[in-house]
């Protein structure tokens, strides 16, 4: 992206796809490591400078996408490496993690993402809208399979895929759904979820993943391990019967809402319309807290011509890096508060 310019490319900004009214996006990643080389956490620069290079040539010779952009994040600014981890294409500990590192994404649609030498010396993953695991378990795959057939990858016939984490260890995949769930939140039945998935060994975690917490009620739930358990194992309990139930939970507490507690419910999304298209001061956590609801508002047609994809990108749009990427401007904490305000009441006005 070009100084002062947000592509909207990203399909999970669409807000299309299966399940799309509870289910932001669908995401395969698998974790691989080049024969031959130490982990990242124990080697030296010149080895990790080797695996860059060698990953470098094996991503843009394999044909992965029509287009791959490779992002030499010691070249970028730290706003750039913010901006990619806001658009959920790096993590925090990678835009933070010492060169050579490196990512490479598919554009426009940013689907595929790799982390080079991040915690492993590739983090692959794919992402998708909506409810959608087959269709991005089906790209990964393919994209694993294509750079495989350029490199070896470390891997044991007793163990499966080796890599610097433990519990990757085995297939290597992690599979992550991210769910808008404020009907269960207003309900107060979202710690039923939380037990739930804590007593299936499944991590439960915030809008940008590990070490965050779920704010604006948009969570992250993934499997934690994958030794011993085969990749349509993991897969098929996700699709077939974890994320499903939850989806039916969501629904069955915005019908009950609607049904039963609509004056609540409206109150509730449009003193959040309100506020969002009157304030002149937002804090992010607070932004996103307000833009759940009028979301909410959104899907169930409580907000007359009000599109989800709108609510999705303002979403993104507020966040600090996007702030600073639109403006151009490098803003302290104070202005961004008001930028991201006036942007929401620019959006939103027509609404309230």
């Amino acid at each position: 992206m070009s100084p002062g310019r947000v592509d909207w490319g990203a399909e999970w900004l669409r807000g299309e796809g299966k399940a799309s009214d509870v289910v932001m996006s669908s995401r395969i990643r698998l974790a691989r490591n080049f024969a031959g080389y130490p982990f990242v956490n124990r080697a030296t620069r010149e080895d990790r400078r080797q695996i860059m290079a060698r990953a470098r040539r094996d991503i843009l010779e394999s044909a992965l996408s029509p287009q791959m952009m490779w992002v030499d994040l010691n070249e970028v600014s730290s706003l750039e490496r913010s901006v990619l981890v806001e658009r959920h294409l790096i993590s925090k500990q990678h835009a933070k993690g010492e060169e050579p590192r490196a990512a490479a994404v598919s554009s426009p649609d940013e689907r595929l993402a790799i982390m080079v030498n991040e915690e492993d010396h590739l983090r692959i993953q794919v992402i998708r809208g909506g409810l959608s695991l087959r269709e991005a378990f089906a790209q990964i795959r393919a994209v694993d399979d294509r750079i495989e057939q350029r490199s070896d990858f470390a891997f044991s016939p007793r163990f499966g895929y080796l890599t610097a984490c433990p519990t990757n260890v085995g297939t290597g995949l992690r599979v992550s759904v991210m769910l808008h769930l404020p009907g269960l939140k207003l309900t107060g039945e979202i710690e039923k979820v939380r037990r739930a998935a804590k007593g299936m060994s499944l991590a439960v975690r915030g809008f940008y993943g590990e070490g965050s917490e779920a704010v604006g009620d948009f969570f992250q739930i993934s499997n934690q391990t994958t030794l011993g358990r085969s990749e349509e194992e993991i897969l098929s309990d996700f699709e077939g019967n974890i994320i499903p139930k939850v989806i039916e939970y969501e629904r069955l507490a915005r019908r009950s809402l609607l049904d039963k507690r609509r004056t609540i419910l409206e109150d509730k999304v449009f003193r959040s319309l309100g506020t969002l298209t009157h304030a002149r001061l937002l804090k992010s956590d607070e932004a996103l807290e307000l833009l759940s609801y009028v979301r909410l508002g959104a899907v169930l047609g409580v907000v007359p011509g009000l599109k989800p994809e709108a609510v999705n990108q303002l979403i993104l749009l507020t966040q600090p890096a996007h702030l600073q990427k639109v403006t151009g401007t490098d803003l302290d904490q104070a202005a961004r508060r008001i930028e991201r305000a006036t942007i929401i009441r620019q959006h939103l006005g027509a609404c309230a």
